[in-house]
């Protein structure tokens, strides 16, 4: 049996009328940007997140990369991040000036190890960017605790983990801003790129609007060197409808994950490892084995499609070369990039489509 590594026709199918309806309702008023569309879903989405603003943006990097401007981040600042995430989170941090500073992972839930951070705060670090990689979220108390001791702010990277909790809280109200993005592929995703900033303090809030629109607070008044990243009219319109369903979306995707944990039983195969106080969601679900390609070409070879986030760690990428970190000196980044694989997961998968993914897995040897 064929199983796609993700397939958006499920969902697709059940919001077919809603989706069509919410195209006929901007189209039909003629205003694509930074309309009404918008101003509901950012009440919408802030709502959700239990959070008082909520800045819509042109994509996941843009959200986090003007949040870091809006909290005054730039040349000659350090900010800390997970080595193992995606690049876009160390992007965010070098087009402000800044330089991005890396801290190993945990290697069981794959989200950035606390116990590693102080011993990388410097006289110039500003800021902490915790990733809520692959849907579960980080310890946020204790990189709260962190901050608090040294005068950091904290940015989440809910890029991954929209929905998630943390003791009770939605991920994106805990620091002091969240980006996300909103790219067709994630738990929430657009019809094409899409990026949201939330956050409690007003100032960063409106700084982000700002930025995000050429620096203009009001129209043809230009107080920042800003930058075009709005939410359009269609894509706010779309999200809104799938935030309809967003819980829905994240128990369907648990509802999997618990298949996989309890029935995937290969020696060969190291499954994560989920806290007692946080809900995943599950946007990855990323196994580990030491004999990854071998396995990543018998279930492809079985119809089983498999990704690999990611394939390379950032600090080897040849656009970091001038941090000047080698291999070998963060091994935890680059043991989860020799064997990390993620299997099949997305809304809507049907029972046997999940059976033959868990009986392919057991059968690898």
């Amino acid at each position: 049996m064929k199983v796609p590594f993700v397939s958006f026709k499920p969902l697709e199918s059940e919001l077919d009328k809603q989706i069509r309806d919410a195209f006929e309702r901007v189209y039909s008023r003629s205003w694509y940007i930074d309309g009404e569309e918008d101003k509901q879903f950012e009440k919408l989405f802030a709502d959700y997140c239990g959070i008082k603003y909520c800045v819509g943006c042109g994509n996941g990097l843009d959200a986090l990369m003007l949040s870091l401007r809006a909290m005054g981040i730039g040349d000659g600042d350090e900010v800390i991040v997970p080595s193992n995430t995606y690049i876009a989170t160390a992007l965010a941090v070098t087009y402000t000036g800044a330089t991005p500073v890396f801290v190993e992972p945990e290697i069981s839930t794959f989200n950035i190890d606390v116990s590693r951070i102080e011993e990388e705060i410097s006289d110039i670090t500003k800021a902490i960017i915790p990733v809520h990689l692959y849907g579960q979220p980080c310890d946020m108390d204790e990189i709260l605790r962190i901050a608090k001791k040294h005068g950091l702010k904290v940015l989440e990277d809910c890029a991954q983990a929209h929905g998630a909790q943390y003791k009770g809280k939605r991920v994106g109200s805990f620091g002091d801003a969240a980006g996300f993005s909103f790219y067709p592929g994630k738990n929430l995703g657009a019809l094409g790129d899409a990026g949201a900033v939330t956050t409690n303090n007003i100032d960063v809030a409106d700084m982000v609007r700002a930025l995000g629109n050429y620096g203009s607070d009001y129209k043809y008044h230009h107080i920042y060197k800003g930058y075009n990243s709005r939410l359009d009219e269609l894509q706010a319109a779309f999200l809104a409808e799938k935030l309809s369903i967003m819980d829905k979306i994240n128990e369907d995707r648990q509802r999997t994950a618990d298949r996989y944990l309890k029935e995937i039983r290969n020696p060969n195969v190291i499954l994560p490892t989920v806290k007692e106080d946080r809900t995943h969601v599950w946007h990855i679900f990323a196994i580990r084995c030491e004999h990854r390609d071998e396995l990543e070409k018998f279930l492809n070879d079985k119809g089983i499609g498999t990704n690999k986030h990611y394939p390379i760690p950032m600090h080897l990428q040849k656009c970091y070369k001038d941090l000047g970190i080698k291999e070998g000196e963060l091994p935890i980044a680059e043991e989860i990039s020799r064997t990390e694989l993620s299997i099949p997961m997305y809304y809507g998968m049907k029972k046997d489509e999940i059976e033959a993914v868990i009986d392919a897995i057991n059968s690898f040897c």
